[in-house]
């Protein structure tokens, strides 16, 4: 449905939905049948769920230094990460959420499409905000590629694993467009002229 053009506003916005909707709409996969592919699928899923998730705690933690804007795109960034989550369970079929991937299972110590809570600062700008969602879609897009590269990786896993990282790199495609957008924050952004009081 072709939508009316608006008037561009000052606040940051997500991908236009045209743009939005070739991202989200990955190549068809039927449910597969071996083992190996069930579990690659499912520490996808957990991927995005625990992408969502810290974008949340990020959000609630701008709330909390009254940082409304940087607040609201963090809470943009979940429902988008959540709906890529629900879309890996529709493609393969599953009626319901996989068996949870623990962290003991990741090689590092987030797993690759989840920001470290070091990266948050309470004066930081929406530009700061994509950039770490950026950050964030170019580890995955490594995960995936070295998976799919990988000569111990069974072949229907590589197949599916180089489909991911296509999907990967269109995601950061876009947010770099979405950043294009937004004003780059002046050098001294993180100097506030009445910082919070530690207590005695």
């Amino acid at each position: 449905m072709t939508r009316r053009n608006r008037k561009a506003k000052p606040a940051a916005r997500a991908p236009e939905r045209p743009a939005a909707k070739r991202a989200a709409r990955a190549p068809t996969r039927r449910r597969p049948a071996s083992k190996a592919s069930e579990e690659f699928m499912a520490r996808a899923y957990a991927m995005e769920i625990d992408a969502a998730e810290r974008y949340g705690e990020f959000a609630d933690q701008m709330e909390v230094h009254n940082n409304p804007e940087v607040a609201k795109l963090f809470r943009q960034l979940a429902e988008i990460e959540g709906r890529h989550a629900k879309q890996i369970l529709e493609e393969m079929n599953w009626p319901q959420m996989p068996p949870p991937v623990y962290a003991l299972e990741w090689r590092t110590p987030e797993p690759p499409e989840t920001a470290p809570v070091t990266e948050l600062h309470y004066r930081m700008r929406p530009w700061h905000a994509l950039a770490i969602a950026l950050r964030n879609e170019e580890r995955a897009e490594r995960f995936f590629a070295g998976v799919a590269r990988s000569p111990k990786t069974p072949r229907e896993v590589r197949k599916l694993a180089a489909e991911m990282a296509e999907e990967e790199r269109e995601h950061q495609r876009l947010i770099r467009e979405w950043m294009a957008r937004l004003p780059q924050p002046a050098p001294d952004w993180s100097r506030d002229p009445d910082p919070p009081a530690l207590g005695d």
